[in-house]
């Protein structure tokens, strides 16, 4: 799998599906979408559901799914979670951008 998820993100999605009741079996589901002053998004769901077109992996407990066809976007990507005291909340470190926005929520590769 391309993405790595760190046991920091992976504790607050724990956290997430436990404060939302999700069902047994939920993935987080790792995406790119088009969007943004950069040209790309990223995109973080649950999902109950995989396909033949993901990529399933499970880390630090977590089951991820990322479709196949995002792999030239998020290959090599680490999913982390920053909580300090002016913001916090999931963070994308991709080697694979090579412009993004000011506010860091949309990305060029």
């Amino acid at each position: 799998m391309g993405v790595t998820l760190t046991e920091k993100a992976a504790d607050e999605v724990k956290k997430i599906i436990t404060d939302q009741s999700l069902p047994e079996g939920t993935v987080l589901r790792i995406g790119v979408q088009g969007g943004g002053c950069s040209g790309f998004s990223y995109s973080l769901n649950f999902d109950t559901d995989t396909s033949e077109r993901d990529r399933v992996a499970e880390q630090h407990g977590i089951k991820l799914a990322v479709d196949k066809k995002f792999d030239p976007y998020l290959d090599g990507t680490v999913l982390d979670f920053f909580d300090g005291l002016e913001k916090r909340g999931f963070v994308f470190n991709n080697p694979n951008v090579v412009k993004s926005c000011g506010c860091g929520s949309s990305f060029q590769v």
